[in-house]
């Protein structure tokens, strides 16, 4: 289990700042402006119609083993909007978890995901429905349908229950149950190098963790809800966050509760079915903003062009945030360039670690992704067996504390990526990284992803880096393709920018600029649009069927 007394659920967590600054707006969405009471009784009634159609938790955490679950699960099928944070805690308050449902999912795609979780209930907006209708039949867990409307006319579900009728439902005769702070965040990876696994944590240690009970880089967190309410009344509505990224996403809904942890307000973009980028910084200049949060260059990108054309006020703007993807040098020095008031954060972190290193870029960086790391972050051995003194060179980013219990139903996967070195569990999710002498630690990437071509290991993300330089490339994936000389080769799948036309030999000389000879790309493979998940993050299986399709090996 994890270091210290458990202490905080998601759900007391939620209420403690409602009763704390009630009248305080929590979110801005479209034409509504939903204060923290407001949003609270409608979690209350999200809870009540839950606990009265049976779901609950039916087996506490003691008697489990870290892969297993003791709660009725609610599966998350919803674009951004206030439904989801209402839908997510609401779950939390009648002791059942909560998951996320990628929203690009359809047929076979959702059968896995909602078998796998054994999901009793699914909120899904209402133009997803189709897609639900053609799949019920295969998912006999699935009893509950809550079906929320939105822009679409897309009619009820035969079965279905509308979502807005539901959150004034009464307290069920028999009350609501008292939440845990052994109760599960559950959080579906992205599936973008295979298949999407559930991971789960005790909400305490994901609030500890990456939710704002702990800021970052500090040894200790919140001790009690006292001192949350202190901290929540301190500023209230000081904190505001454009949240572009989607909730379905760990680092949106990681990013929500700590903003809410200082009693700050959420303003989402009217259009949620994808980035409007003019529309987007009209309502950061309208609100206020002080963060927005992005996921790489597949976000950050079409805002600095929008921002770059000067006709937006963002001079309340304090920070860009930066997680779940690289952002390129280039994108990095171009924001700083058009606001040289805003610092641009860089945050490491999975949803199988939580947020463990950040740092603040500068005009002018080096590429090589340099990281100050928390206080339970460190580089262990190849092998597993110790932790990595600074300056001791490579090995696998790992975390330990506050980390996830395991994955959902999978015993061998789950001892695998969470194991013991010298008495403390660890989480080590897959990432390649370097101890270097000051105590700091570079990040190489993904090891699933990593390139092994002719002995020496390749990272995709530091080839990504190198490419991207170029003024012509807007986008860009880097993946191995079959070589019968050296295993695997180096291929980039480039997307230009509107109107630009560049050469191989252009692109490799820039790569030859940043990274060793060995490291350039063999080939580069146009495309018209990098495919990238809803949150910004490449889908690499996409990239290697492209690069497997369009070359032959010379």
């Amino acid at each position: 289990m994890t270091v210290g007394t458990p202490c905080f659920d998601l759900s007391t967590v939620f209420a403690t700042i409602a009763a704390t600054v009630p009248d305080q707006t929590v979110m801005v969405w479209r034409d509504q402006r939903l204060t923290y009471a407001h949003m609270n009784a409608r979690v209350d009634g999200v809870a009540n119609f839950l606990a009265s159609r049976g779901l609950r938790c039916h087996t506490e955490r003691e008697h489990l083993h870290g892969h297993q679950s003791g709660q009725d699960h609610v599966g998350l099928y919803l674009r951004n909007g206030n439904q989801y944070l209402e839908a997510m805690i609401g779950s939390y308050r009648a002791r059942t978890a909560a998951f996320n449902v990628n929203y690009r999912y359809v047929g076979d795609e959702l059968v896995y995901l909602l078998r796998d979780a054994q999901a009793r209930a699914l909120v899904y907006n209402a133009e997803f429905a189709p897609r639900v209708a053609a799949i019920r039949d295969q998912l006999p867990d699935l009893e509950i349908l809550i079906q929320v409307d939105d822009d679409t006319t897309t009619p009820l579900l035969p079965g279905a229950v509308d979502y807005e009728s539901i959150v004034t439902t009464p307290t069920p005769a028999t009350g609501l149950p008292t939440p845990s702070p052994d109760d599960l965040f559950l959080i579906y990876t992205g599936g973008t190098t295979g298949m999407p696994k559930g991971v789960m944590w005790r909400q305490h240690d994901i609030f500890m963790s990456s939710m704002g009970g702990r800021t970052f880089g500090a040894d200790s967190g919140l001790a009690s809800y006292a001192e949350l309410a202190e901290r929540v009344s301190q500023a209230p509505g000081a904190v505001s966050l454009l949240m572009i990224p989607p909730f379905m996403h760990g680092a949106g809904q990681w990013a929500a509760f700590y903003v809410m942890t200082m009693g700050g307000r959420i303003v989402i973009p009217d259009h949620v079915d994808r980035l409007r980028p003019d529309a987007a910084l009209r309502l950061a200049e309208r609100e206020r903003i002080v963060s927005i949060p992005v996921v790489g260059d597949a976000i950050a990108r079409p805002l600095i062009d929008e921002i770059e054309t000067g006709r937006y006020d963002l001079s309340s703007l304090v920070t860009i945030t930066n997680g779940g993807a690289p952002l390129s040098p280039t994108i990095r020095d171009r924001i700083l360039d058009a606001l040289p008031h805003v610092m641009v954060a860089d945050a490491v972190g999975s949803s199988e670690s939580g947020t463990q290193m950040n740092t603040v870029a500068v005009k002018g960086a080096k590429t090589a992704p340099v990281f100050t790391p928390s206080a339970d972050t460190a580089v262990v051995s190849d092998d597993m067996t110790r932790v990595l003194a600074p300056g001791e060179g490579e090995g696998w980013l790992a975390r330990r504390d506050c980390i996830p219990l395991g994955y959902l139903n999978d015993a061998d996967k789950t001892a695998r990526t969470y194991p013991q070195i010298d008495g403390v569990r660890w989480s080590i999710p897959g990432d390649r990284a370097k101890s270097l002498p000051e105590g700091t630690i570079e990040l190489l990437g993904r090891d699933s992803i990593t390139i092994n071509s002719g002995g020496e290991k390749i990272f995709a993300e530091e080839v990504e880096r190198a490419v991207a330089a170029h003024p012509a490339v807007y986008d860009v994936v880097v993946v191995g393709r079959p070589s019968s000389r050296w295993g695997q080769e180096v291929v980039a799948v480039v997307q230009l920018a509107d109107g630009a036309v560049t050469r191989d030999d252009e692109l490799a000389e820039v790569c030859s600029e940043r990274i060793a000879r060995y490291k350039i790309p063999k080939a580069f493979v146009r495309t018209p649009k990098i495919v990238r998940s809803p949150a910004g993050k490449a889908d690499y299986r996409w990239a290697k069927d492209l690069v497997v399709s369009e070359l032959a090996e010379p």
